[in-house]
């Protein structure tokens, strides 16, 4: 039985519980758990992202087929290739950003939209970049149908950024290239974070980067394992 449909039945049966849950009431269950149990102990602390984790239905940003392991922590096909990270991953890198209400972020995608959905929660304006068009489409109506109205989502070489768009407060990257890309560099703001896995596929370090007098100052802070983008692939 699944996490959700086993919170829906434990209920059921609660003596004394006056209804049964509803799937987005056993689903918000599920998310208080994922940021009990996945994300506080594991260091995450910043009270909006851990708020932005606890309301973003992370279940709809998903195939409908996998649903029930939405709040697992692990990474899942959204299809074409592509997957939406595990929500520490998620969380980590978004409170890494120290996000300000103010900002505008640009964020390359792998598609699903989540993300970004996390992102709209703490700052300005986020400006998503996808690389595969179906998934872009599919992210745009999943976002706008959710209501994240201060997310502008297209499709192209995310590792070319956004120019017209440009400077950007933080950029983050949740797909992994060689090397940091010269025209994100370029797009960051002076003062700026980017955060970015960056490697070949076996050996991917997340690498914090902050902009100083045009210089990037550069921190390893977790190992991990990305899907690398292929510009046209």
């Amino acid at each position: 039985m699944n996490g959700v449909a086993a919170t829906i039945l434990v209920a059921a049966l609660t003596l004394g519980s006056p209804q049964i849950p509803t799937m987005e009431e056993a689903f918000a269950s599920e998310r208080e758990g994922m940021v009990r149990e996945q994300l506080l102990p594991r260091g995450i602390s910043h009270p909006g992202v851990l708020a932005a984790m606890g309301r973003v239905p992370r279940h709809a940003f998903v195939p409908e087929a996998l649903r029930s392991q939405a709040y697992g922590d692990h990474p899942l096909p959204i299809g074409l290739g592509q997957t939406i990270s595990q929500p520490f991953i998620v969380a980590f890198m978004t409170q890494a950003l120290e996000p300000r209400p103010s900002d505008r972020v640009l964020e390359i995608g792998t598609g699903s939209g989540y993300q970004a959905a996390v992102l709209s929660t703490l700052v300005a304006q986020v400006y998503s970049m996808e690389l595969l068009e179906p998934l872009a489409r599919r992210a745009e109506g999943d976002l706008r149908r959710l209501g994240f109205r201060n997310v502008r989502v297209r499709c192209g070489d995310g590792y070319k950024g956004w120019p017209e768009e440009a400077p950007f407060d933080t950029i983050i990257v949740t797909c992994a290239p060689e090397q940091v890309p010269q025209p994100l560099i370029d797009q960051l703001k002076e003062g700026g974070r980017m955060i970015i896995p960056v490697g070949i596929r076996e050996q991917q370090q997340l690498v914090l980067l902050h902009k100083r007098d045009g210089q990037l100052l550069r921190r390893a802070v977790l190992p991990v394992r990305f899907v690398p983008m292929v510009p046209g692939g």
